[in-house]
């Protein structure tokens, strides 16, 4: 599923349930980033390395590795 920095992910819930395994999820990043809510559109500032849209609850994640760039964050789902 991972393999340190150069491990790739085949979907959004496999990079929140790495970020929650590594005990990561509720840390923050070294960087907001701006992201724009694949569900509802809204944008809204990504703080931790695991982050909610707080309009529709769509759940983002990035792993420490791949959080300097926005294109690397994943949606995993509503609520996931």
């Amino acid at each position: 599923m991972h393999d340190g920095c150069g491990g790739s992910f085949e979907n959004g819930m496999q990079v929140v349930d790495k970020v929650r395994q590594m005990g990561f999820a509720l840390q923050p990043m070294p960087m907001p980033l701006e992201i724009k809510c694949v569900e509802c559109g809204s944008t809204f500032e990504m703080v931790n390395f695991e982050d909610k849209c707080p309009k529709c609850k769509m759940v983002y994640a990035v792993t420490p590795c791949h959080a300097f760039d926005a294109s690397n964050v994943q949606a995993a789902g509503i609520d996931y």
